[in-house]
């Protein structure tokens, strides 16, 4: 497994196009970026092949969804525009190559029952998969803890378990957030080994308080050992808090993994 900076997180006291280099001589073997959309993606292409890092993952534009709002995958009235980010999307990770790309479910949006939200979300899913395939590029969909972010529509493993059954594409996996089920109380390896084979990508950070590991009280050992049990064998990606003005002066962690 290699290491990853999710670049939304950390070095953000850098300009993003920074950060890249940053992440490299901090050590990282990747990066990952929410929404890169602010860099024309010919530019984060320059900038990656000069840091000589791969892009492990952008998320599907979404909308309202950091500002509050329930963002597009699973509204039905916003189809129009969801098709658009898709696009949008398709266009970037054309130039860029992002391992995965990730749709975010959003929130439950008023007026719709969760049954509607989950059919338009499927269908979304199942779009966006069939179109990555053509690039070579794994769509992921994530549970989030209702703890942090209030009504949003996938929270747990076993949601997200049903929900790829649904979707049913072999281009379509789990991405798996280890803080977001550590913040539910649930415990984390057993649902490791509920999701199997179907988690295409992990991101980390401790609990509580979302920070740097050794942070809180996650026991990110036995969970690295329930990763290898389901032959998971991907990306884990840090999306911490940084704590301070510095990055690099919080990742006295990253050497000790490494061993791991």
């Amino acid at each position: 497994m290699k290491i990853a900076a999710n670049l939304s997180m950390l070095f953000n006291e850098l300009p993003l196009a920074e950060r890249i280099m940053a992440a490299k001589v901090a050590g990282f073997d990747g990066v990952e970026i929410q929404f890169p959309y602010e860099l024309p993606a010919i530019r984060l292409k320059e900038l990656l092949e000069r840091a000589g890092l791969p892009l492990v993952l952008i998320n599907l534009p979404a909308g309202d969804f950091m500002t509050g709002g329930a963002g597009l995958a699973a509204v039905p009235s916003r189809q129009t525009d969801f098709d658009a980010a898709l696009q949008e999307a398709l266009s970037y990770a054309a130039m860029t190559r992002p391992a995965c790309v990730n749709v975010l479910p959003g929130r439950l949006a008023a007026g719709v029952s969760r049954d509607q939200a989950l059919d338009t979300l499927v269908a979304n899913l199942r779009k966006s998969a069939d179109a990555f395939a053509l690039l070579g590029i794994r769509v992921l969909c994530e549970a989030i803890n209702p703890l942090d972010m209030p009504g949003f529509l996938i929270n747990t493993p076993e949601h997200l378990k049903v929900l790829l059954e649904r979707v049913d594409h072999p281009n379509c996996q789990a991405q798996l957030d280890l803080y977001h089920m550590a913040r539910q109380e649930l415990d984390v390896a057993a649902e490791i080994r509920l999701l199997g084979e179907r988690i295409g990508h992990v991101q980390f950070a401790d609990c509580p308080g979302r920070g740097a590991p050794g942070s809180g009280s996650v026991a990110f050992e036995a969970l690295f050992d329930a990763l290898r049990e389901v032959n998971y064998d991907g990306w884990l990606a840090a999306e911490y808090r940084p704590e301070g003005p510095s990055t690099t002066a919080g990742l006295a962690w990253l050497e000790g993994w490494r061993r791991l």
